[in-house]
C-alpha cells in the first residue's frame, strides 16, 4: 500500500497514475473542505492524531511508501508526514510543484506570512482582491480603512475584514475572470501555491499592471522531492 497526502491536483494526478498501473493507493484529504474532488482508489477523510498517530496507521497498514502531495502551505501535515517516516522507517517523498517566478512585467512584493503581509498592505492600496484561502483571513480583520474582495472554495469563517465582499469559487480559473476580479481593485494578495491551476490571477494583474502581494511559502522538513508527477510515479514503482 501507498499512503498519498493529498487535497491537490497533482496528489489526484499521483492517485489515479499508480491506480493505473495496479497499485493500492489510499489517498488521505485533511477534510476541509466541504466537496472535494476525489482521487482514484481508497480515500480516507481527516486526520491521523499527530505524528505518532500517523505512525500507528502506518504499522497497522503496513504502509510501502508515503507520498507528501500536500498543498505548499499544509505545513503541519507535512512535519508530521516526516517524523512518522523516521519513526518508522518508511520511505518518504515530498511532491512539491515549483513556486511562481516573477517575470520582468511583474510587480510583485513579498512578505514571510500573513500577518506581515497584513502590515504591509495599507501601502499598496485600499481595495484587495485576496485569494490567500479561507483560513488566516483573521490576519487582515483589523484594516478597516481598506475594502477586500475574498474568493475562497467554502464560505469562511469570522473575524473579517468590516468592509468585504465574498466570491465563493474553485479553480482552475480564466484569464478574463481573473481581470474582471481584479478590474475592481488595486493590488492582489495570494499564497505562493505555484502551478498553474491559479495562476490566471498572476496573468491578469501583469496585463492590467497591477501589484501582487505573495506570501513566501513556510519551511519544509529536508527529505526527498519531485517536483512532478511522472517522477513521483517513478520513485513510488521503484519501491
Amino acid at each position: 500500500m501507498i499512503l498519498v497526502l493529498g487535497g491537490t491536483g497533482e496528489a489526484r494526478e499521483l492517485a489515479e497514475a499508480l491506480v493505473a498501473r495496479g497499485v493500492r493507493v489510499v489517498s488521505s484529504l485533511a477534510g476541509r473542505v466541504a466537496r472535494p474532488r476525489l482521487p482514484a482508489g481508497e480515500v480516507r477523510v481527516g486526520g491521523f492524531g499527530g505524528p505518532e498517530g500517523l505512525a500507528a496507521w502506518l504499522r497497522e497498514n503496513r504502509v510501502r511508501a508515503v507520498v507528501d502531495a500536500t498543498h505548499p502551505f499544509a505545513e503541519r501535515i507535512g512535519t508530521n508526514a516526516a517524523r512518522a517516516a523516521e519513526a518508522t522507517g518508511t520511505p518518504l517523498l515530498r511532491l512539491a510543484r515549483p513556486g511562481w517566478q516573477a517575470g520582468p512585467d511583474d510587480v510583485w512584493h513579498w512578505a514571510d506570512d500573513l500577518a506581515e503581509a497584513a502590515r504591509l498592505l495599507p501601502g499598496l492600496g485600499n481595495r484587495v482582491f485576496l485569494t490567500s484561502g479561507r483560513q488566516g483571513l483573521s490576519a487582515f480583520a483589523h484594516l478597516d480603512d481598506l475594502w477586500f474582495l475574498i474568493r475562497c472554495v467554502d464560505p469562511p469563517g469570522p473575524p473579517l475584514p468590516r468592509h468585504h465582499e465574498l466570491v465563493l469559487d474553485r479553480g482552475p480559473y480564466e484569464v478574463a475572470g481573473e481581470r474582471a476580479l481584479l478590474g475592481r481593485a488595486d493590488v492582489l494578495v495570494t499564497k505562493d501555491s505555484g502551478g498553474s491551476l491559479t495562476s490566471a490571477k498572476l496573468t491578469a494583474a501583469r496585463e492590467l499592471g497591477k501589484p501582487v502581494l505573495l506570501v513566501r511559502r513556510p519551511p519544509r522538513p529536508d527529505t526527498e522531492t519531485a517536483e512532478t508527477v511522472p517522477e513521483a510515479v517513478e520513485w513510488v514503482l521503484h519501491r
